[in-house]
């Protein structure tokens, strides 16, 4: 089992920055790849950036170059930095991990980013 435990959400000017972090808890941290999704309201949930075990990451082409992934396995968080957001990154972003072998895949309860001004 892992517990994902999101923060950093708020609301923030279009230009602005914030960083999420998400905590997790339970089993071998380094075993996980972890991403970050969003959901916005009335769209489905997508992803929005991921890194691997191995520390390889991918980004959804709308956030490239204004996003960034990183993890770290000292202290079992996962971080996405946000520059340069705009009023269509509003959504909610969920945490989520996927065990590397068995695929199980867990979900933070989310936390919400709003950018307006």
């Amino acid at each position: 089992q892992v517990q994902l435990v999101e923060s950093g959400g708020g609301l923030v000017q279009p230009g602005g920055s914030l960083r999420l972090s998400c905590a997790a808890s339970g089993n071998i941290f380094s075993m996980y790849d972890m991403g970050w999704y969003r959901q916005a309201p009335g769209k489905q949930r997508e992803l929005v950036a991921r890194i691997t075990s191995a520390r390889s990451t991918n980004y959804a082409d709308s956030v490239k170059g204004r996003f960034t992934i990183s993890r770290d396995n000292d202290r079992n968080t996962t971080d996405l930095q946000m520059n340069s957001l705009k009023p269509e990154d509003t959504a909610v972003y969920y945490c989520n991990a996927v065990h590397i072998v068995w695929r199980r895949t867990y979900w933070g309860q989310g936390t919400q980013v709003t950018v307006s001004s």
